[in-house]
């Protein structure tokens, strides 16, 4: 993917530990396996999370166990840097966490995307990753991160927008989305178990048919040729479960369907044209603004 004259960079754009590996990870190992600087951007250290006490015996707090999880996934999937915003986690919508002050969910946009395009200009990379428009599950810091990342893309290539640095501008943007298709397939099989789709999870606080919204798809990334370091990278995440519809009971139909192995995304800048699905999120990526290595 790179050679001495040229230099790709993918950067991820995500709310909290555990994003990374139970959603886009295994494009984010499948790029730095091929030589790609893969950065992560991570809003939050995840302090709304619930995690047992015998996880936080060698950690003074939830931020510091679960910030170490990231660390540990981060080397499996290969990373070359992972960078905090240091916003606290809000929790699910409707939480106490949301009314925290230094919650992400409660931050002014302007100011998250400001935070976001100053690690836009200093690592300078062709491609930004982030969640799509519902945030996956309509989380609100998944949310919120969404809104910034987009803004950011635009406010980092704005000569008028002043941070010490100079502009950049990515070259595409990507949401990373989930399969209607096997979303709708769950919500019918729980329906026929007379299991509560609106009820999901441990919290039993997702709904997943609020998740059936068919945004367009331009680019499918399969990802099995570094698949065991997703999942060596999720199970640095020992203190979260993971989503629902990918782990446990479900894995292995995620797997038969053909949805364990690749990861979708929405193209968001530049507008797509045509009507050909991408295999590679650096397609059509020119070097000219590329700094020499």
């Amino acid at each position: 993917m790179s050679n001495s004259k040229n230099k790709l960079t993918l950067l991820a754009v995500l709310a909290h530990p555990d994003d990374e590996s139970f959603g886009m990870g295994g494009t984010l190992a499948l790029y730095a396996e091929r030589g790609v600087d893969v950065h992560l951007v991570c809003a939050t250290r995840g302090e709304a999370g619930e995690v047992g006490p015998e996880y936080l015996k060698e950690y003074t707090s939830i931020a510091d166990l679960r910030a170490s999880e990231l660390r540990c996934a981060a080397g499996h999937l290969g990373l070359k840097g992972v960078h905090f915003l240091n916003y606290r986690d809000s929790g699910m919508a409707g939480s106490p966490d949301n009314e925290h002050p230094d919650a992400l969910c409660a931050a002014p946009l302007e100011e998250v995307a400001a935070n976001v395009a100053r690690f836009i200009r200093e690592l300078k990379p062709q491609v930004v990753l982030t969640f799509d428009p519902i945030g996956g599950y309509r989380h609100p810091d998944h949310i919120r991160i969404h809104e910034a990342a987009t803004r950011a893309c635009d406010l980092a290539g704005d000569a008028a927008f002043e941070d010490g640095l100079p502009p950049y501008s990515p070259q595409k943007l990507y949401y990373h989305t989930i399969s209607k298709r096997f979303l709708r397939f769950v919500v019918s099989l729980l329906r026929l178990l007379r299991k509560d789709p609106s009820r999901w999870g441990r919290n039993e606080d997702i709904d997943l048919t609020e998740m059936i919204v068919d945004f367009p798809i331009h680019a499918r990334i399969n990802y099995r040729a570094v698949v065991e370091r997703k999942e060596a990278a999720s199970s640095c995440h020992v203190s979260q479960i993971g989503p629902a519809i990918t782990g446990g009971a479900f894995r292995w139909l995620f797997r038969l369907f053909g949805f364990g192995n690749t990861d979708l995304f929405m193209q968001a800048y530049p507008p797509p044209t045509g009507s050909i699905i991408q295999s590679d999120l650096f397609e059509g990526i020119s070097f000219l603004d590329v700094p020499l290595s």
